[in-house]
């Protein structure tokens, strides 16, 4: 989600577990009585077992893990591809419902594509977004538009339906990867833009549409399609080193967005869903859902925070300020591209050093 206006404050009816402090467990910058309170941490100082209770929150299953890193990591098939440049004098119109989507088609299409990002501003709500006059006349022009899906950007999708034009190339990258509103917190969870195993997926996409648009300029397509491939290897080598050094490291995170980087590194996200998903939604999470996450925080076995900087509630600032109280490292992440100049491996890249940094500060630490 984007930086909300909407004041998410849970007002809930006391659990047996909460009784009547629940007030004050929401405001609480120090964990409330946990005994008794289900944690579901891994047992002590057991890695094995803590990769494996990662499981509780299943990893997504599109593709084997070695056939994705293959697929993301290489990106020869096409080297030597390169010729003579097409001419741009008519370039492909696309139009990308989000930046981060956008940055990776531009990359390419190149000098032949001109494509518009409709969500860049850090402080829109691609949920509450309402289309203008400028975005529905673009979407209108384009050759080829591009959605996430998932419930994420349904004011594209009822406005390309409206449009009705029939030769028109749109990819929805949730239908893509099978991803579903219905799906729960990771078949349902439409930040695929972390998830490696879908970038490589919806980047093949996007090269085989544009392939079919313009197929005179495939040559071209093809080599930008290795260099794309090369670079995002690189950028995934930093996921791969997160996983090869911190695998069953105990993580935590406000909301839904951090569980495909949290699965695909094998760090152990134990936060519980409830909290992650109601936040993701701008709902207010379950009370029992905050105390067991305070509690989890103020436990000494959580090794690092992920907060959503585009998301910033009473709750989360709360949950933010538990950490810090009980040592607990702390990164931000956003779902746009910020800055908005930033290319996707940019954007991307430095998140994953932060997170890096942080697990290793924690190791160190310990």
């Amino acid at each position: 989600m984007q930086k909300r206006t909407k004041i998410v404050m849970a007002v809930v009816v006391a659990a047996a577990i909460v009784g009547a402090g629940a007030a004050e467990v929401l405001t609480s910058t120090s964990a409330p009585p946990c005994a008794g309170v289900a944690l579901g941490l891994p047992p002590q100082n057991n890695t094995t077992a803590a990769v494996s209770a990662n499981e509780r929150i299943p990893t997504a299953s599109a593709g084997g893990e070695q056939e994705t890193r293959q697929g993301v990591l290489t990106g020869t098939a096409f080297r030597g591809a390169l010729s003579h440049l097409a001419s741009p004098s008519d370039p492909i119109q696309v139009v990308a419902a989000e930046n981060f989507w956008g940055s990776l088609i531009s990359q390419l299409g190149g000098n032949l594509t001109h494509v518009i990002s409709i969500i860049t501003d850090p402080n829109t709500d691609p949920h509450e977004y309402e289309v203008n006059a400028t975005d529905s006349r673009d979407i209108t022009n384009a050759n080829y538009v591009i959605v996430n899906g998932v419930g994420y950007d349904d004011w594209a999708v009822a406005e390309i339906a409206a449009d009705g034009e029939t030769n028109q190339t749109v990819l929805n990258v949730g239908t893509l990867n099978g991803v579903s509103v219905t799906g729960g917190i990771v078949t349902g969870n439409p930040h695929m833009w972390y998830n490696p195993v879908y970038v490589n997926n919806t980047v093949a996409a996007m090269y085989a549409d544009l392939v079919h648009i313009a197929p005179a300029n495939t040559t071209y397509f093809q080599a930008q399609y290795a260099t794309l491939n090369e670079s995002l290897g690189k950028l995934y080598n930093q996921a791969n080193e997160i996983r090869h050094f911190h695998a069953g490291a105990v993580v935590a995170s406000t909301e839904s967005i951090f569980v495909y980087l949290a699965n695909y590194t094998h760090l152990d996200l134990v936060s519980p869903p409830a909290f992650m998903e109601a936040i993701a939604e701008g709902n207010d999470p379950p009370t029992q859902s905050v105390v067991a996450f305070q509690c989890q925080l103020g436990s000494g076995r959580v090794a690092v925070l992920v907060y959503n900087e585009q998301t910033v509630t009473p709750i989360t600032t709360n949950m933010k300020a538990v950490a810090a109280a009980n040592n607990v490292s702390i990164i931000g992440v956003t779902e746009t591209i910020q800055p908005p100049s930033y290319s996707f491996q940019e954007w991307m890249g430095i998140q994953y050093y932060n997170l890096g940094q942080a697990l290793n500060a924690t190791a160190l630490g310990s």
